[in-house]
């Protein structure tokens, strides 16, 4: 445990990290970006909320009222 390769990150009084690296170089609390979710991942687009379709209907519905809030400042003003 104690020849083993050390983190490398600085702390925040600018020492270097003194726990043991993994793998990749860094230790468990500094290990850096994830991966994030695996190709094919379901449950990433659970709710639909960002699919193409979804934004598109979205921005039609913003144009639609820009454009029904532009008739009645016309008609009511």
């Amino acid at each position: 445990m104690h020849l083993s390769p050390r983190c490398g990150a600085r702390t925040r009084n600018g020492t270097p990290c003194r726990s043991p690296a993994m793998a990749n170089g860094r230790c468990r609390m500094h290990g850096g970006k994830s991966s994030g979710a695996p190709i094919g991942n379901d449950n990433a687009r659970k709710h639909g909320l960002y699919a193409a379709t979804a934004i598109s209907e979205r921005k039609e519905w913003s144009a639609l009222l820009r454009s029904m809030r532009q008739l009645i400042d016309e008609v009511g003003g």
